[in-house]
């Protein structure tokens, strides 16, 4: 019999006993779709885990003040100024693993509004090359320069969220907005990418879809600040290229808490560190997801011997007058064969809907981000076929190594 014909014979013996082959379906069903979904959430994961710390720098060390009681701050003020540009130009100096540093200042902001709308947002000033070390698209417009920042321009660069609030009507450019107390030019608006979180690793992402953006010195020297405020907020540190970003970290500590004085008014933020912490946190998640859909697989597999084994008890007379017409054992062997392998391609078929449908439904109620992952449909999808394969051996070998006679005379 050619193959065509064995798989139609098969499909006939499945259909003759439709509850127990789809019984026997539900554990590669499950099996495949538990792999598929685990799969796919966890590419989405590494995906979206990218995306956050591309909008951080993955090669970029972050500098951050820390955030204190009055009391607390007023007495560290004693022995420290807090960061500065100083810091960030210093280390540029002293370390010749820095390539560059941006400066961010994060301003106090209680109204930003503009002729069509309010916008509760928050203003942000930094330094010309802030853009440069953290990868944003600019969707219009002209990003900030250095004149604007000597020459204290009133210019903004705006998020896209923000765009659209204070410019429901598109055409921002050139517009005017009113940050406090003070009118702004729109230069420009930054395409910044979506992220469904807010933070990566415990660390707070910027959320700069909803920032307006100005140029550091005008956020300096044109706000009103605390007096025991730091100078800037953040400072970024880019690496260069091949240098760990780990290693670089520890320097730019001992160099920042020489010039503090040693007082800890600021952590270190290290991106490269943050996605390496994911990445094992993923592999757990992964390791522990891939051995409960390899039982579901097991377990689907030995559903499959035990369906075949009662298919040989069931068909020991057929067994015994295939062979007495002439049928040897092998070609037993690869019916019965063929039959547990069409149960498994089935079985796969059937998982890797359920797993597309599963990874939607997951990611509907949780939120979490799910890229589709071809490999992951591949590799469920042969590991099920062959479970079937080895799974389905054993009872085709007994159904071979029947005698014909005894098969024949059987009840």
């Amino acid at each position: 019999m050619n193959l065509v014909g064995l798989f139609k014979d098969a499909a006939v013996q499945l259909q003759q006993h439709k509850m127990r082959t789809f019984l026997t379906l539900l554990g590669m069903i499950f099996g495949v779709g538990a792999v598929i979904a685990m799969l796919n959430i966890g590419e989405g994961a590494q995906r979206e885990a990218l995306k956050m710390i591309d909008s951080m720098g993955l090669n970029n060390v972050i500098v951050e003040a820390k955030d204190f009681e009055e009391d607390e701050l007023r007495e560290q003020r004693k022995h420290s100024d807090g960061l500065s540009l100083n810091d960030g130009k210093v280390a540029v100096e002293a370390l010749p693993f820095i390539t560059d540093f941006a400066a961010e200042k994060v301003v106090e902001t209680y109204h930003v509004f503009s002729e069509y709308a309010k916008f509760d947002g928050q203003a942000v000033g930094v330094s010309e090359n802030y853009f440069e070390l953290a990868h944003f698209d600019l969707s219009a417009g002209r990003l900030l320069n250095q004149q604007d920042g000597q020459h204290f321009s009133q210019v903004a660069l705006l998020g896209a969220n923000t765009a659209r609030t204070l410019f429901p009507l598109g055409d921002a450019v050139g517009k005017s907005v009113k940050i406090n107390h003070l009118w702004f030019e729109v230069v420009g608006i930054l395409e910044a990418p979506f992220l469904k979180k807010k933070e990566f690793q415990g660390v707070k992402l910027g959320d700069e879809q909803n920032q307006i953006f100005i140029p550091l010195k005008t956020a300096i020297h044109r706000f009103k600040s605390e007096l025991l405020d730091p100078e800037i907020t953040r400072v970024k540190l880019a690496t260069e290229p091949g240098f760990s970003p780990v290693m670089a970290a520890q320097a730019i500590d001992a160099l920042v808490k020489g010039r503090h004085n040693d007082i800890d008014d600021y952590k270190l933020i290290v991106p490269a560190a943050l996605l390496a912490q994911q990445k094992q946190t993923q592999q757990i998640f992964n390791i522990v997801m891939s051995c409960v859909a390899g039982i579901s697989l097991l377990v689907g597999g030995i559903g499959i011997m035990n369906i075949m084994l009662a298919t040989v008890l069931e068909r020991t007379k057929e067994i015994g007058l295939l062979r007495a017409i002439g049928a040897t054992q092998k070609n037993i062997q690869v019916q019965f064969i063929t039959e547990s392998f069409t149960i498994s391609i089935l079985g796969g078929l059937l998982g890797v809907f359920f797993g597309i449908a599963l990874s939607e439904l997951i990611a509907f109620y949780s939120q979490w981000a799910v890229s589709w992952s071809l490999s992951a449909i591949v590799l469920s999808f042969s590991i099920c076929a062959l479970v079937g394969l080895v799974f389905g051996v054993y009872p085709a070998i007994k159904a071979s190594k029947l005698d014909p006679i005894d098969a024949l005379q059987s009840d």
